[in-house]
Protein backbone atom coordinates (compact mmCIF):
# COMPACT_ATOMS: atom_id res chain seq x y z
CA UNK A 1 0.00 0.00 0.00
CA UNK A 2 1.18 3.55 -0.75
CA UNK A 3 1.48 5.99 2.16
CA UNK A 4 -1.46 8.35 2.38
CA UNK A 5 -0.52 11.96 1.58
CA UNK A 6 -2.09 14.86 3.44
CA UNK A 7 -5.70 15.23 2.28
CA UNK A 8 -8.12 17.86 3.56
CA UNK A 9 -11.71 18.44 2.48
CA UNK A 10 -11.74 22.12 1.57
CA UNK A 11 -15.16 22.62 0.01
CA UNK A 12 -18.46 20.99 -0.79
CA UNK A 13 -19.94 21.95 -4.17
CA UNK A 14 -23.63 22.07 -5.11
CA UNK A 15 -24.72 22.25 -8.74
CA UNK A 16 -27.57 24.61 -9.51
CA UNK A 17 -29.36 26.24 -12.41
CA UNK A 18 -27.93 29.51 -11.02
CA UNK A 19 -24.91 29.48 -8.71
CA UNK A 20 -25.58 33.12 -7.85
CA UNK A 21 -29.18 32.49 -6.76
CA UNK A 22 -28.43 29.40 -4.70
CA UNK A 23 -25.40 31.02 -3.06
CA UNK A 24 -27.55 34.01 -2.11
CA UNK A 25 -29.99 31.66 -0.36
CA UNK A 26 -27.27 29.93 1.67
CA UNK A 27 -25.61 33.29 2.36
CA UNK A 28 -28.87 34.44 4.00
CA UNK A 29 -29.48 31.10 5.73
CA UNK A 30 -26.00 30.58 7.20
CA UNK A 31 -24.75 34.16 7.42
CA UNK A 32 -21.52 33.19 5.67
CA UNK A 33 -19.60 35.57 3.42
CA UNK A 34 -18.49 35.20 -0.18
CA UNK A 35 -14.88 34.19 -0.65
CA UNK A 36 -15.14 33.88 -4.44
CA UNK A 37 -17.82 35.45 -6.62
CA UNK A 38 -17.95 34.75 -10.35
CA UNK A 39 -21.07 34.70 -12.55
CA UNK A 40 -21.19 30.88 -12.60
CA UNK A 41 -19.16 30.03 -9.44
CA UNK A 42 -19.57 31.24 -5.85
CA UNK A 43 -17.80 30.11 -2.69
CA UNK A 44 -19.12 30.84 0.81
CA UNK A 45 -16.81 30.63 3.82
CA UNK A 46 -17.81 30.18 7.46
CA UNK A 47 -16.66 33.03 9.72
CA UNK A 48 -14.52 30.80 11.95
CA UNK A 49 -12.87 28.81 9.17
CA UNK A 50 -13.64 25.27 8.13
CA UNK A 51 -15.02 23.68 5.01
CA UNK A 52 -16.40 26.05 2.38
CA UNK A 53 -19.70 25.67 0.55
CA UNK A 54 -19.44 26.31 -3.18
CA UNK A 55 -22.00 26.60 -5.99
CA UNK A 56 -21.59 26.15 -9.72
CA UNK A 57 -23.91 26.68 -12.65
CA UNK A 58 -25.04 23.43 -14.25
CA UNK A 59 -26.95 24.07 -17.50
CA UNK A 60 -28.33 20.50 -17.49
CA UNK A 61 -29.37 20.64 -13.82
CA UNK A 62 -32.30 18.39 -12.91
CA UNK A 63 -34.09 19.15 -9.66
CA UNK A 64 -33.98 16.13 -7.32
CA UNK A 65 -37.11 14.64 -5.78
CA UNK A 66 -37.12 13.76 -2.09
CA UNK A 67 -38.02 11.20 -1.19
CA UNK A 68 -37.56 9.85 -4.71
CA UNK A 69 -39.98 7.37 -6.16
CA UNK A 70 -39.43 5.03 -9.11
CA UNK A 71 -38.05 7.00 -12.05
CA UNK A 72 -37.58 10.24 -10.05
CA UNK A 73 -34.20 11.99 -10.02
CA UNK A 74 -32.88 11.14 -6.53
CA UNK A 75 -31.00 13.41 -4.18
CA UNK A 76 -27.30 12.76 -4.48
CA UNK A 77 -26.41 14.37 -1.17
CA UNK A 78 -27.86 16.54 1.57
CA UNK A 79 -26.54 19.00 4.14
CA UNK A 80 -26.98 18.55 7.90
CA UNK A 81 -27.22 21.81 9.84
CA UNK A 82 -27.12 21.70 13.64
CA UNK A 83 -29.50 24.13 15.41
CA UNK A 84 -30.41 24.89 19.01
CA UNK A 85 -34.11 25.63 18.36
CA UNK A 86 -35.70 23.47 15.68
CA UNK A 87 -38.95 25.41 15.26
CA UNK A 88 -37.23 28.81 15.15
CA UNK A 89 -34.59 27.57 12.71
CA UNK A 90 -37.24 26.01 10.48
CA UNK A 91 -39.28 29.23 10.44
CA UNK A 92 -36.15 31.23 9.62
CA UNK A 93 -35.18 28.85 6.80
CA UNK A 94 -38.63 29.25 5.27
CA UNK A 95 -38.43 33.04 5.64
CA UNK A 96 -35.24 33.15 3.54
CA UNK A 97 -36.56 30.88 0.77
CA UNK A 98 -36.58 27.23 1.86
CA UNK A 99 -39.61 24.98 1.77
CA UNK A 100 -40.42 22.33 4.34
CA UNK A 101 -40.43 18.87 2.76
CA UNK A 102 -43.77 17.06 2.89
CA UNK A 103 -42.18 13.91 4.31
CA UNK A 104 -40.55 14.25 7.76
CA UNK A 105 -38.97 10.98 8.92
CA UNK A 106 -37.94 12.04 12.46
CA UNK A 107 -39.26 14.24 15.26
CA UNK A 108 -35.92 15.92 16.02
CA UNK A 109 -35.05 16.70 12.37
CA UNK A 110 -36.76 19.01 9.86
CA UNK A 111 -36.06 18.28 6.21
CA UNK A 112 -36.20 21.35 3.98
CA UNK A 113 -35.57 21.95 0.30
CA UNK A 114 -33.44 24.83 -0.90
CA UNK A 115 -34.59 26.86 -3.93
CA UNK A 116 -32.86 24.41 -6.32
CA UNK A 117 -34.47 21.41 -4.63
CA UNK A 118 -31.48 20.09 -2.67
CA UNK A 119 -32.66 18.62 0.64
CA UNK A 120 -31.05 19.86 3.83
CA UNK A 121 -31.73 18.82 7.40
CA UNK A 122 -32.00 21.03 10.44
CA UNK A 123 -31.44 18.96 13.57
CA UNK A 124 -31.34 19.64 17.28
CA UNK A 125 -27.90 20.15 18.71
CA UNK A 126 -27.00 17.40 21.13
CA UNK A 127 -23.22 17.50 21.37
CA UNK A 128 -21.40 16.39 18.24
CA UNK A 129 -24.06 13.86 17.23
CA UNK A 130 -25.14 13.84 13.61
CA UNK A 131 -28.79 13.14 12.90
CA UNK A 132 -29.82 9.67 11.79
CA UNK A 133 -29.84 9.18 8.03
CA UNK A 134 -32.86 10.56 6.20
CA UNK A 135 -32.29 8.73 2.95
Amino acid sequence: MVDRPTLELSSFVLDAPSAQDLAAFYERLLGWSRREDEPDWVVLAPPDGGTWLAFQDEPAYVRPVWPAGPGDPPMMTHLDIKVDDLEAASAYAVSVGATVADFQPQDDVRVHLDPAGHPFCLYLSTGDRLPPSVS
